[in-house]
């Protein structure tokens, strides 16, 4: 019989420890995810090399527990969870319930007592029992059975601690662990300790007396008169800080051990909730035994020849891969109710009859994906006319966090309507029930099979959520402009981006000399490690932020230490510089093309929000900041060298956008009387005249102006400002109280999202919120900050999309060469001859601030030259 094995995982300090060690990661509808994903890529990983036969995450119950009797001020120095960790802690219970793993809490208790509890007793029972946490606290549990595994750098790097590895590294027994924590205290648990006595003292003390009661009943054998007194001195509280850290192993459980098995993951479950939250690298890699919902019936005929196609239709065109500027065309399917039929692409390419009838415009054709099918099949030099519906899009307007992709899930949205058997009308082929060895006609035909029949009741939904417009009149025009956009792509200089790089490369070495001399000796400075012991013991830095492992050279932890000492701006220029080159210089000559530009894709139905995206290359994410950065703008130039760049970009649109919505009448004149509204905001803010508002007022004002649209908390409002959580909370308390227009926007916002379930944009985007009404106040208080700022940004994101289909049809009434190349935020970047150049100054500002009427003026800031940096 296999011995059983029990995992015990400590969830409040692996979300913490995932949070602190992970970037910032959002998903499609701003959702903060970095703790879940780094609890979620651990969890695997420990899982898989386990393999335990009984599993358990245990959580803090509150905040209280029974050692504040002892000791009120217990864990008081804690600073208030940021509302970014907050809100996923839903999302890492609903993941365990995924995984089909117990997760427990009791009041009163810890987490850590609940495992200390469960890990005795499983040990009682010779169960091995691995104990996974970022907390040392637990290494006291350490047995012969119990091992405990406590995660270091990042999430999956572990160290772990037997009774030999405690003994190896302290030189005590794991049970010693408490009488250091007793002599020293802990200070994230706010345990006071002996002051005075750190880590190496306690050992000393412990290696000769063996407790803290030893140490006190051996006070005449301590050497060191300072030493002694503080401890005489602090007696009652070195006990006290041994009972605190003393983890209670008989709690009060009303789980048992025969409740903890575990049979795997709930493979739905642990599906839906990666789609929900983003996770395609995670879906990719696990083997989920989901099979799409088909229909039995289902007959499709593959054509060799076609001598007919139907005047209304699904189509459905099969791509090797998502990447459909460079992938193959596999070929198409066409669905209707006279049935279903599969089209090679040799046969598609040799047919006139499907040339003709992919290019005419009186032919109805409902599509999977409107942009990629006619980029696709725009390199083979094959027109798409003719599009009435486009699945994606339809799908996500009706509700973004569904996928066009995926029809399994569309269809138990949706559900099939009923449709005529198959008839063979098309021409010359095969009919038979679907083929197991043709999967690619299979997969195809049943993707124009779902368009055909979930279309009327997609486009019903639309109708009924009054969104039928913003679909018809906004995206789906737009996906053909886009299309058209990405085909044509931008000319990129290969040469002056291999030019940079090797400017970059000299600069970096020269970056890299200025802080072997700073530092006195030379070392690898990607190292944190090696780079923490020149910053902190050879340079003698203050230190800011320690880790497991040493200390913290992040990237806020080195802007604290500007003007401490010159090093520091050489390193923190080093990593901008070798990013530069990494990521940018090097990322995009990887993706030019044969014909000398670079093609990126625009997500059009990915965001909550209705912002367009962009990927390989994403364009969106140059940076502007650093002036190397900004230069990296020379590359891109006009596809005839004789042509200039035209780039025309709104001035603060969302902060207009919260103005008209608002109706905040400070804001509202600010705008309109022209004032820079940063200033504006500065002066009512600290209450001072415009010739007082120095440098950094107004850029503390920008940062509330544009962390108000971002629904932007103290926590994250004092990361960008290097400000303490007290003072940006008070900051954005006096913006609010200086603009009390936008406090009643944002208080009717979430009052009316509580009633519908939704919100919406000017042209009735909507974003649904099921947890705005949530008992969870995580949940709640996400939700309320995404109703706040959604309207927003969408809004902003609605009107460029609407001054890109007016301006779409003003350059063909103009009869104008000049042509739409990228959208980059609220930017628009142009191409054409010098002489059409002013033709482009009257007529770009004007469509672009007449794209929709707002109670605010909409200003577009423009200008040209022979580079997109030049024409900025």
């Amino acid at each position: 019989m296999t011995k059983e094995k029990l995992l015990l995982l400590d969830g409040n300090s692996l979300a913490y420890r995932a949070f602190f060690a992970l970037p910032p990661l959002t998903n499609q509808q701003g959702i903060h995810t970095n703790a879940v994903y780094g609890f979620t890529t651990m969890l695997q990983k420990i899982i898989t090399e386990e393999q335990p036969t009984k599993m358990l995450v245990a959580f803090d119950a509150g905040k209280t527990t029974f050692r504040h009797s002892t000791f009120t001020e217990y864990k008081g120095g804690r600073q208030k969870t940021p509302p970014e960790l907050s809100e996923q802690f839903p999302y890492v219970r609903k993941l365990i319930d995924a995984y089909g793993i117990q997760r427990y809490e009791l009041e009163q208790y810890e987490a850590d007592d609940i495992i200390g509890t469960l890990a005795k007793q499983a040990a009682t029972e010779k169960m091995d029992v691995i104990i996974v946490s970022g907390d040392k606290d637990l290494t006291q549990l350490a047995t012969d059975n119990v091992t405990v595994y406590i995660t270091r750098k990042g999430m999956t790097d572990i160290e772990v601690y037997t009774p030999a590895h405690i003994e190896e590294k302290y030189g005590l027994t794991p049970a010693q662990i408490i009488d250091m924590k007793g002599l020293m205290g802990d200070a994230s648990d706010n345990i006071p300790g002996v002051p005075g006595v750190g880590e190496k003292t306690a050992i000393k003390l412990l290696t000769a007396h063996g407790t803290v009661e030893g140490v006190y009943a051996n006070m005449d054998a301590v050497s060191g008169a300072k030493l002694k007194e503080k401890l005489i001195a602090n007696e009652q509280q070195a006990y006290m800080s041994k009972e605190l850290a003393t983890i209670h192993t008989e709690a009060p459980l009303t789980i048992t051990l025969a409740d903890l098995a575990y049979n795997g993951a709930h493979d739905e479950e642990l599906r839906a909730i990666y789609q929900e939250l983003g996770f395609k690298t995670l879906l990719e890699k696990t083997d989920f035994d989901i099979e799409e919902q088909q229909q039995e019936d289902l007959v499709f005929t593959v054509l060799q020849t076609v001598e007919q196609l139907p005047q209304q239709a699904a189509l459905h065109v099969e791509l090797e891969n998502e990447h459909y500027h460079t992938c193959a065309v596999l070929g198409m399917s066409v669905s209707s109710d006279a049935g279903t039929i599969y089209i090679p692409f040799d046969v598609m390419q040799q047919s006139d009859v499907v040339q003709a009838w992919l290019a005419d415009e009186q032919v109805t054709k409902y599509v999977t994906d409107r942009k990629a099918t006619q980029a696709a099949l725009a390199r083979f030099n094959l027109a798409l006319n003719g599009v009435a519906f486009d699945l994606l899009l339809a799908t996500y307007i009706v509700n973004p966090s569904l996928s066009g992709d995926d029809v399994a899930t569309l269809v138990s949205e949706f559900g099939y309507r009923d449709v005529k058997a198959n008839e063979d009308v098309y021409g010359k082929g095969a009919k038979r029930a679907i083929p197991a060895d043709d999967v690619v006609a299979e997969h195809a035909s049943r993707k124009a099979f779902a368009v055909w029949t979930l279309r009327e009741t997609i486009e019903e939904r639309l109708r009924q959520n009054q969104q039928y417009e913003l679909y018809k009149e906004l995206e789906l025009p737009l996906a053909r402009i886009l299309g058209e956009m990405e085909s044509e792509g931008i000319t990129v200089s290969k040469e002056t981006l291999q030019a940079m790089g090797a400017a970059l490369t000299e600069r970096v070495a020269h970056i890299e000399a200025a802080i072997y001399e700073a530092a006195g000796e030379t070392f690898n400075i990607n190292s944190p490690k090696q780079l923490g012991v020149i910053l902190f013991e050879k340079l003698g830095l203050p230190v800011i932020k320690k880790t497991k492992t040493g200390y913290s050279t992040a990237a806020d932890v080195l802007d604290k230490l500007q003007g401490e000492h010159a090093i520091i701006e050489h390193i923190l220029l080093y990593r901008q510089l070798a990013k530069l080159q990494s990521t940018y210089i090097e990322g995009l000559l990887k993706e030019i093309h044969a014909d000398g530009k670079v093609h990126t894709r625009f997500q059009q139905a990915l965001t909550s929000t209705g912002r367009l995206s962009s990927i390989e290359p994403n364009l969106q994410n140059i940076p502007i900041r650093l002036e190397e950065g900004r230069k990296i703008r020379q590359a891109f130039v006009p596809s005839n060298p004789d042509w200039y760049l035209f780039a025309a970009d709104y001035s603060q649109i969302e902060l207009r956008v919260l103005a008209h919505m608002c109706g905040d009448a400070a804001l509202i004149e600010a705008f309109r009387e022209g004032m820079d509204i940063h200033t504006r905001t500065a002066m009512d803010v600290f209450h001072v005249e415009a010739d007082a508002v120095d440098s950094n007022m107004r850029r503390a004002a920008k940062a509330v102006n544009f962390g108000i649209v971002y629904g932007i908390s103290d926590y994250g409002l004092s990361q960008n400002l290097n400000i303490t959580r007290k003072e940006a909370a008070d900051f954005i308390t006096r913006y609010l109280e200086s603009f009390p227009g936008v406090q009643n926007y944002m208080d009717a916002v979430v009052k009316q999202a509580k009633t519908d379930g939704f919100v919406t944009t000017i042209l009735n985007r909507r974003r649904y919120l099921p947890e705005i009404n949530s008992s969870n106040f995580n949940l709640r208080s996400f939700a309320e900050r995404t109703a706040m700022n959604t309207p927003i940004q969408g809004s902003a994101a609605d009107i460029i999309k609407k001054a890109m289909i007016d301006m779409d049809a003003r350059l063909k009434a103009e009869g104008l060469q000049s042509t739409l190349l990228l959208q980059v935020h609220d930017e628009l970047i142009f191409e054409g001859p010098l002489e059409e150049m002013e033709v482009l100054a009257k007529i770009v500002p004007e469509v672009m601030e007449q794209a929709i009427e707002l109670a605010v003026p909409l200003k577009v800031d423009f200008s040209y030259g022979k580079t997109w940096y030049d024409a900025k």
